[in-house]
């Protein structure tokens, strides 16, 4: 049990439901022009549906990565990071196998009710559409590094985890409660997804130097780890900026801006991976910009609700 523990990687939970946490409380906090009220929109339901269904995929996704760079040989003695299960031999490439095998259903299964919940047969387009979505969401989670096609290792994986962890994870998470779109959500859905991104990409610069050799060509292996901080900087600066934009937008009170203070160990982390000299310290920042990710999108959301907090009771 504690080597599944251990492949599940917990510490990367709380990063897949930041944009849950966004796209669902705004949805608390804003009526839309079918209600009258917010919490008519809202549904504890659908919320909890939610969760489980990104922390499913989130999950089958850790799975996969460690299968397909274990038999891969990705995962070898000159990673820098924590040793997964099949590099380790903790778990069989069989084990695993099945393992991913059982999740993906067990997900389909959570998406199946999460799309009923939200949609019931009133909504039957839009049930199909996200039953799509969903399984587009669960085929991209294993085929990142599983598979001669395995995208994770011609450079897409920052596609995949901005689409899905921001633009997908806010906007459809919105979208399942009030059945509209708005467009200001956008600021906070590509902050969100880039600040995920930002942690895939540090991941890559800490594995720059394995990952060029067993061929896994990451963008970090095809610009160069100067560039990639480069890109680094960009990715959670413009984050910051846009939520500072949302927060504007929405004519936020001055308290409502709690999650800014989330800015100052995101800077500080920019501040060290610039000065970073050696991949391998690089390690330990992946945990702090994951909890500033996780952090900065709870925040937003409490602020979010600020002044209908007697809803929640």
């Amino acid at each position: 049990m504690k080597h599944w523990i251990e492949a599940a990687r917990l510490r990367t939970l709380p990063l897949s439901v930041s944009g849950i946490l966004v796209g669902s409380f705004y949805a608390l906090a804003k009526p839309t022009e079918q209600e009258l009220t917010p919490t008519n929109v809202f549904s504890w339901k659908i919320f909890g549906l939610l969760l489980l269904t990104t922390i499913g995929l989130q999950v089958l996704s850790n799975f996969a990565n460690d299968y397909g760079d274990g038999v891969k040989g990705t995962d070898n003695e000159n990673r820098i990071g924590p040793k997964r299960a099949i590099q380790s031999g903790a778990i069989s490439p069989k084990a695993m196998k099945n393992a991913i095998i059982i999740t993906a259903f067990i997900t389909f299964l959570l998406a199946v009710l999460l799309i009923y919940t939200a949609f019931h047969f009133k909504y039957f387009y839009y049930s199909l559409f996200f039953l799509a979505l969903g399984i587009i969401a669960i085929a991209s989670a294993i085929q990142y590094t599983v598979g001669t096609g395995a995208y994770g290792y011609k450079g897409y994986g920052d596609v995949f985890v901005f689409v899905f962890f921001g633009l997908v994870s806010n906007y459809g998470s919105y979208f399942m409660f009030s059945k509209e779109f708005d467009w200001i959500l956008l600021l906070p859905s590509t902050a969100i997804g880039f600040l995920c991104v930002g942690v895939l990409n540090l991941n890559n610069m800490r594995d720059e130097e394995s990952d060029r050799k067993a061929g896994k060509n990451t963008i970090v292996v095809k610009i160069g780890g100067a560039k990639a901080k480069q890109y680094h900087y960009f990715l959670l600066i413009t984050a910051m900026i846009l939520l500072l934009f949302f927060g504007f937008l929405q004519n936020f009170a001055i308290d409502q801006y709690l999650y800014v203070i989330v800015f100052l160990p995101i800077i500080s982390h920019i501040l060290r991976v610039k000065r970073n000299v050696n991949p391998a310290e690089l390690d330990p920042e992946l945990k702090r910009l994951a909890i500033s990710t996780f952090m900065v999108s709870l925040l937003l959301s409490l602020c979010l609700i600020y002044f209908i907090s007697d809803v929640i009771v």
